[in-house]
Formats: C-alpha cells, structure tokens, sequence
C-alpha cells in the first residue's frame, strides 16, 4: 500500500520521471540569447529589445510551471514557441547586420561586437533545437530505455555496444548537444557524432550557413579595419 502523501504526489505528477533531466541549462542558455540580444545596438534590433526578454521571460516561467506540474505535452509546444522566437530573432538580426554593412550605419567596435554575440547565439539557439527534437524530446528520450531511434549517432551509443556492462539507460544531455552545435558553427561540420535524420542535416545546414556569414563578414570587416 502506498502512503497518503506519496498518493498525492503521484496524482498531482502522472508523468514527471524520477530520473528527469533538469530544463535549467536549456532555460540559461536561452536567458542568456534574449541577453545578448538586449545588447545589440538599435539597429540591429527588430523593434524594441525588451520584446524578446519579456517574451522569454513570461514563456520560460510558463515552461517551468508546466514541468513542474508533470503537464510535459504543453510544457513541450510552449517550449517550441519559445524556441521559434529566439530563433527569429537571431535571424532578424544577421539580415540587419549584413544590411547595415554598405550603409555603415553601425561603428567598427559595435559591429565586431554584434557579430561575435549573434555567433555564440547561433551556437546556443541550435544546440536548443537539437536538444528539443532529438527522438521526440527530453521527456521521450527519458521514457525509453536506450537512445536508438534518434537524428544523432553519438560515439556513446557505438562505444556501449561494444562494452561487456552495455548501459542501457545512457541518454544524450544538453552538454552532449552544445557540444555538437558548437562544433558544427566552428568546424562547419559535426566532427565525432553522426547526422542520421533529414530534418537534423537541414537545421545543420542552415547553423552552418548562418556561422559562415557571420565568420565572412568579421574578416572582411578586420580585413576592412587593416
């Protein structure tokens, strides 16, 4: 028989894991994408800067309500709009930044500057994305017990097989997504993990494609400076 309080607890959280990942790395490193775009200069800004810190702030509180309620459907579409926003947002900007170049209507520091934080948001904003929709999201991966029906063959999922113990409960974290989203704007290529999924080579494409502009128009712009 189960006790009255852990009754309660199962009622109010039908679908919280116990082994749940925590959603605060993801929510940080989008905080810190509505941050540096809080810092671009007006220019470089579709609208008002705030927007896009008020709307990350009311749907990441959302986000946070709803996981901790166990309500992971809504807490997941709620999640992809705030994702869509940010993303929006970064790309508003590159198209303003590379507009802005033959009107040199921002300063060389500035420009420099905005081109880094637009670099190490694209890195962020896709490692979210990968995070997002790997195998259904954080809260399907958690469900199943191996990570084999995913967009992304990371070297853990080759190494265990080989491996006498087999870990059957290894699932890929948001460090294991940064971490390829990084490679992927630095060496414009994943580098020790496999695309294995359509949707996941596209997103990657455009990571790169936005990483390349924003790496052609820093050394065309330090070449400029010379």
């Amino acid at each position: 028989m189960r006790a009255p309080g852990q009754a309660s607890m199962i009622g109010l959280m039908p679908n919280r894991l116990a082994d749940a990942e925590p959603r605060w790395p993801v929510l940080l490193a989008l905080g810190a994408v509505a941050g540096l775009h809080f810092a671009l200069p007006e220019v470089l800004s579709f609208g008002p800067r705030w927007w896009l810190v008020a709307a990350f702030a009311v749907l990441a509180t959302i986000v946070s309500i709803l996981h901790k309620r166990g309500d992971e459907q809504q807490a997941y579409v709620v999640g992809l709009l705030l994702l869509g926003f940010v993303t929006l947002a970064l790309i508003a900007s590159l198209v303003l930044l590379i507009r802005s170049l033959p009107a040199h209507s921002v300063v060389p520091v500035h420009l420099l500057q905005s081109a880094g934080s637009l670099w190490i948001s694209n890195v962020l904003v896709f490692a979210s994305w990968y995070w997002k929709l790997d195998a259904g999201g954080p809260y399907a991966r958690e469900k199943g017990r191996r990570h084999e029906d995913g967009a992304f063959l990371f070297p853990q999922m080759a190494l265990y097989e080989q491996s006498p113990a087999k870990p059957t409960r290894w699932h890929p974290r948001f460090m294991d997504y940064l971490f390829l989203s990084f490679n992927t704007s630095t060496a414009l290529s994943p580098t020790d993990t496999q695309i294995l999924s359509r949707w996941a080579k596209g997103l990657m494409m455009v990571q790169s494609l936005i990483s390349l502009t924003i790496i052609v128009l820093l050394a065309a712009r330090a070449v400029n400076i010379l």
